[in-house]
């Protein structure tokens, strides 16, 4: 019996230490046939030490962030921009995307991340993949597509770092469809929490919110433009949370929502849907959020005032540090907006998409 007890920890220890190791792996380490391992793997995974087939230990579980990963291009004008003539500009390449952005977040504030994506199989969706094991994002996942050009995202800031215009190339997102979002279900159904952005296909954004209401698991929807709010399901059941802008929010509701109350309606009306919360970030201005004790049922929290060196990936540091905290406190949403802002005021005065001071230990101080 003690034989038996000390295979079965060698093989949990080995579990621990290789979460994607393969029954042949471990029958050839441990000397045990593979019948012999799986009747370990099965009687672990009935005391919940390992949770499926996945080899996913409870304190392991990753957050999933499913949808765009591409090339930011930042353009910069070296002075007041003016329109209609030629402006000289600096320019800086780094790798972007909603999803991802919020990935490599998450990862260096220590948190597992498993990111799907789908990028071309040029040069640049080589090294978005590479880029993101790296810094610890499990990407092995993501979908290369055979030749397609991976997604880019061009944006004009003035000479105060705001932004004026983005353009961006996001077709390899269409691919993300309800099939490969299935072929993915090892890694989607161990999840502890998923995140998603608007630039997948309506049908896949759809199936997340399914999934995540018939496993009651939670799913933080981030949007990414006006124009893409039309991918947003009428049914919003199983959404724990929704993030968009002011003019996103008026997209949805159809008109514009020039005060508080206005915007309470419209978030009142997203929750008649199905959402079980909606957060409305509004720049320098700070956040509003779905709050029954506040007035008319919505709260807001004041932005921290720094200087910005470039706003760009602010929005998705938010988003980031909004998911890390319900990751860890899952119903506390003024906590989770109060980290967001503080990870997008890091992010702008930094001129990297993601503040590369951001670590493991960002909230010990909470202020």
């Amino acid at each position: 019996m003690s034989s038996l007890i000390s295979k079965k920890e060698q093989l949990y220890q080995l579990i621990a230490a290789h979460p994607f190791i393969s029954q042949q792996e471990l029958a050839d380490q441990l000397g045990l046939s593979r019948s012999a391992v799986a009747g370990h793997v099965a009687a672990l995974i009935r005391e919940k030490r390992l949770l499926g087939r996945a080899y996913v230990l409870p304190d392991q579980r990753a957050i999933v962030c499913i949808g765009g990963a591409n090339i930011d291009r930042k353009m910069r004008t070296l002075g007041p921009m003016q329109m209609g003539t030629s402006n000289p500009v600096s320019q800086h390449e780094a790798f972007g995307g909603v999803a991802r952005n919020i990935a490599e977040n998450l990862a260096r504030l220590g948190v597992p991340v498993n990111l799907l994506c789908a990028v071309g199989d040029d040069a640049a969706g080589q090294s978005i993949l590479a880029q993101a094991q790296s810094i610890g994002v499990d990407a092995r996942a993501s979908l290369q597509i055979t030749g397609a050009l991976s997604g880019s995202y061009t944006a004009l800031l003035n000479d105060d770092g705001d932004m004026v215009l983005a353009l961006a190339h996001m077709e390899c997102c269409e691919a993300m469809t309800p099939d490969y979002l299935r072929s993915r279900s090892p890694q989607r159904s161990a999840a502890a929490f998923t995140i998603a952005d608007l630039n997948l296909p309506a049908d896949s954004i759809a199936l997340l919110l399914e999934d995540a209401h018939l496993q009651a698991s939670p799913l933080l929807l981030v949007a990414v433009s006006q124009p893409k709010m039309a991918r947003l399901p009428e049914q919003l059941q199983g959404l724990r949370c929704l993030v968009l802008n002011r003019g996103e929010l008026e997209t949805v509701a159809g008109h514009s929502l020039p005060q508080v109350p206005d915007i309470a309606v419209a978030c009142r009306q997203l929750q008649q849907r199905g959402a079980r919360d909606v957060i409305i970030t509004l720049g320098s201005e700070g956040v509003l959020y779905t709050d029954a004790a506040g007035k008319d049922g919505i709260s807001h929290l004041a932005a921290p005032q720094v200087s910005v060196k470039d706003a760009t990936g602010a929005g998705d540091a938010f988003s980031a540090g909004v998911a890390w905290s319900l990751y860890h406190s899952a119903d506390d949403l003024e906590l989770a907006c109060r980290r967001g802002l503080k990870l997008a005021a890091l992010t702008i005065q930094s001129e990297a998409t993601v503040a590369p001071t951001l670590n493991h230990h960002i909230f010990n101080e909470e202020t």
